[in-house]
């Protein structure tokens, strides 16, 4: 894979992680909060910068081959564990990158209205949990992505631990054993298949697992992979550690959780599991372990939604929806066609928009009125216009409306598992069903909260006209005295949503944004190397979905997949 050295690519780890140790020993909490936004800021500025260079070299080389972005220092190199501080990063970590920058300034300029206990801790912890996020997404060596993978564990365990709920503590426990002990298995697998292979080196790995383990030494890697990212995305039956750490953790962890964590395991599907367990030089590996994958995905989507349905609670109905969102996009990613693939990112990139900013928007609301029960709610559009409309847009972003970003994730995935040669017809018409479900638990809490008659819960000193100082009934600290009658959102909170929405039109109308340069990464996943060339082929590539894409303006003149993609489709 080509791959060119950019000074860029540390620095994106080194600015937040020197942002995080300086910010934790600051004095005032003033400083501290604005030190912790600019370190942010200058983050995504930095992946900005990375955008332009990658894309700058993708348009000279008119995007021939496999463009990305790497770093690999000789002085840290340690040769015998095979380990090498190797960071790379394509279209598709840089997209996620993108996000993962993104989120983080708008998170933190939220929780300058919403934290106000150990101010200094949180902004250390929050810039030390972007450097850990960003180490998983442009890591090219297999210890290193897993060293990263690990470490985001203990930022977000003391977001939720400290500054949480009620019940913070126990959730944050429950979130660490959860997603530790599957990783378990994934550095098990990791480990083995590293050190047959004489090198942690992720293309390396995936290189000889391809065409030198047994199938019986195969099984068992994909099955150690599988768990541990499982656990991490959730998908059922694993996924009961994620209802309770959204509805515990403060806003701020909840957007992070649900708008970069979780894609850390559908990321690793895609780098490591399924080009390292499921696929090799002859196609599938493994096709019962595809449709009990796909079976399972099915389960979570359709469940997950029924259970959102009749939820009191706003947040945990949007946490059980990322639960069913996130079975569309392992949906996609195991109908290993190209069509599955860019849906499944898509769906990662837009998901965490629409369901970051629906935890936003909940959490405003719940600064106000310091509840989230359905129940208790009612008639918000009569006090709160403008944070009405930003709620009904980020719904209909979440549910796929046609012209905001989730249409397409959700077409792309579904597209994928029905011309799948993996999956089928039957997967895609199940999945589609809850699209449908989706609509009607999202649609049903927005009546209810939404419009109706105005019904609000008495505020906190509202006899006196302002909150007392010590917290409210879940244990959170108050941002602010209230009135009686919470007001409308403020200009920090509309334009900590402007941008999020901006985005969400953008890829609803030109998802090819994405799309268009992610196609040689993907045929790189897709087709399995090669060390004795490119594998015969009797029959042209079926353009079909290529056709597909190209509706609505997704994709322009792309070329064909690789005659190498097409064997290992129909195999």
């Amino acid at each position: 894979m080509p791959e060119y050295n950019s000074i860029l690519v540390p620095l994106l780890l080194l600015v937040p992680l020197v942002g995080a140790a300086t910010g934790a020993l600051i004095k005032t909490d003033r400083e501290a909060k604005i030190w912790a936004f600019l370190v942010s800021l200058a983050t995504f500025g930095i992946a900005i910068a990375m955008t332009f260079q990658l894309y700058g070299i993708g348009a000279d080389a008119n995007w021939d081959h496999v463009i990305a972005l790497g770093y690999r220092p000789e002085h840290f190199q340690i040769s015998s564990l095979h380990f090498g501080f190797n960071l790379h990063v394509d279209t598709i970590g840089l997209w996620l990158v993108l996000l993962t920058t993104f989120l983080t300034p708008l998170t933190i300029a939220f929780s300058m209205g919403s934290i106000h206990e150990r101010q200094r801790e949180f902004y250390a912890w929050m810039n030390a949990l972007l450097f850990t996020m960003l180490g998983v997404f442009v890591s090219g060596d297999l210890l290193l992505f897993y060293t990263f993978f690990e470490l985001t564990l203990v930022p977000m365990f003391f977001i939720i631990g400290i500054w949480g709920g009620t019940q913070r503590r126990y959730a944050a426990g429950k979130f660490f054993l959860f997603t530790f002990t599957g990783s378990v298995f994934t550095l098990a697998a990791a480990i083995y298949v590293g050190m047959r292979a004489n090198s942690f080196d992720i293309s390396q790995v995936v290189n000889f697992a391809q065409h030198n383990l047994t199938q019986f030494e195969r099984w068992w890697v994909a099955l150690g992979f599988l768990i541990g990212f499982a656990v991490k995305v959730p998908l059922f039956p694993v996924h009961t550690w994620l209802p309770l750490a959204h509805t515990e953790a403060p806003t701020p962890g909840s957007v992070i959780l649900a708008g970069v964590l979780l894609k850390l395991g559908t990321y690793g599907l895609l780098r490591l599991a399924i080009p390292i367990g499921v696929l090799h030089s002859g196609g599938v590996a493994f096709t019962g372990l595809v449709h009990f994958v796909g079976v399972i995905c099915i389960i979570g989507v359709i469940y997950a939604a029924l259970v959102a349905w009749v939820q009191p609670d706003i947040k945990k109905l949007v946490a059980y929806s990322s639960v069913s969102h996130l079975g569309f996009c392992i949906l996609g990613l195991f109908a290993l066609n190209e069509i599955g693939f860019e849906g499944s990112v898509l769906y990662m990139i837009n998901h965490g928009l629409s369901t970051g900013a629906m935890f936003l928007v909940v959490g405003m609301i719940y600064d106000r009125y310091h509840t989230r029960d359905i129940n208790e709610l009612s008639g918000l559009a009569k006090r709160m216009p403008i944070l009405a409309f930003f709620f009904v847009f980020f719904v209909m972003a979440s549910i796929g409306l046609p012209g905001l970003n989730g249409f397409w994730s959700e077409f792309l995935t579904i597209l994928g598992a029905f011309t799948s040669d993996s999956l089928g017809p039957a997967y895609g018409a199940f999945a589609a069903l809850g699209i449908i479900l989706g609509a009607v638990y999202m649609l049903h809490m927005t009546a209810r909260v939404i419009w109706g008659p105005l019904k609000t819960p008495a505020v906190h000193g509202e006899a006196h006209g302002h909150a007392p100082t010590g917290g409210d009934v879940h244990g959170h600290p108050l941002a602010e005295p209230h009135p009686s009658h919470p007001g409308d959102i403020n200009a920090r909170e509309i334009a900590i949503l402007i941008p999020i929405a901006l985005a969400v039109i953008v890829l609803g109308v030109k998802p090819g944004v994405v799309t268009d340069h992610m196609l040689k990464p993907v045929q790189e996943v897709l087709s399995p190397m090669d060390k004795l060339g490119p594998l015969p082929t009797t029959e042209p590539y079926n353009a079909t979905p290529a056709k597909l894409r190209a509706i609505g303006g997704l994709s322009s003149a792309r070329p064909k997949a690789p005659a190498a993609l097409a064997s290992a489709e129909r195999n």
